[in-house]
């Protein structure tokens, strides 16, 4: 099997005075689904680089949790190894995917914009775009409701309320959602399919 590499959220445990990088175990359950051998990422800026070289992953996934610190999240360590991440994605031509707070660091990256927005945190609700209508889950409190002048990023699905759900860069092989394809009860067979696509140079 292909390995793809996946970051992990930060959980501050005061009690232990430890920072914690962990991931819910259906990330791994999804990438096994997708056919790939899923590997954890620690958020250790520094090592990044090596560690993309030296397993020669067929993809990157940025996982969701933790705001952005510029929109009051507390693991900057995080943003950093996500920055790098999509770096090295650009750098060595390597497919990435990020979802929900993946998909904003992706936004952020190329110089997007979120805002906070209501009634988006554990709820379902329909995303309308270039491929029809689906109905997918959504826990985020933040967005991007337009993308930047040059920002090199195309929208592919909006809700209703026009919130952007979905893109894909206009060049490389980088696709983000805000929905979190690991927390369907059964996996979607459009998610699946939409990262062995991309892992494969399928798609942008």
């Amino acid at each position: 099997m292909q390995k793809v590499l996946y970051t992990q959220r930060v959980e501050i445990v005061e009690s232990y005075q430890e920072r914690r990088d962990c991931a819910d175990q259906r990330i791994a359950d999804f990438i096994v689904a997708c056919d790939f051998l899923p590997i954890p990422i620690p958020n250790k800026v520094e090592i990044l680089e090596e560690f993309v070289l030296q397993l020669q992953p067929a993809g990157i996934i940025l996982t969701g949790g933790n705001s952005l610190e510029k929109y009051g999240g507390n693991a900057p360590e995080r943003d950093k190894a996500d920055q790098k991440l999509i770096e090295i994605a650009i750098k060595k031509y390597i497919p990435l995917y990020g979802f929900c707070r993946g998909m904003q660091s992706i936004l952020d990256y190329f110089g997007n914009e979120l805002t906070d927005v209501k009634g988006h945190v554990a709820v379902r609700h329909n995303v309308y775009g270039r491929d029809g209508v689906r109905e997918v889950n959504s826990y985020h409190g933040q967005a991007c409701l337009e993308l930047a002048d040059q920002s090199e990023l195309n929208v592919i699905s909006r809700t209703e309320d026009n919130v952007i759900e979905e893109i894909c860069h206009q060049k490389y092989h980088i696709r983000g959602t805000m929905w979190h394809p690991e927390r369907e009860k059964n996996f979607q067979e459009t998610d699946i399919m939409c990262v062995k696509s991309l892992f494969r140079r399928e798609i942008l």
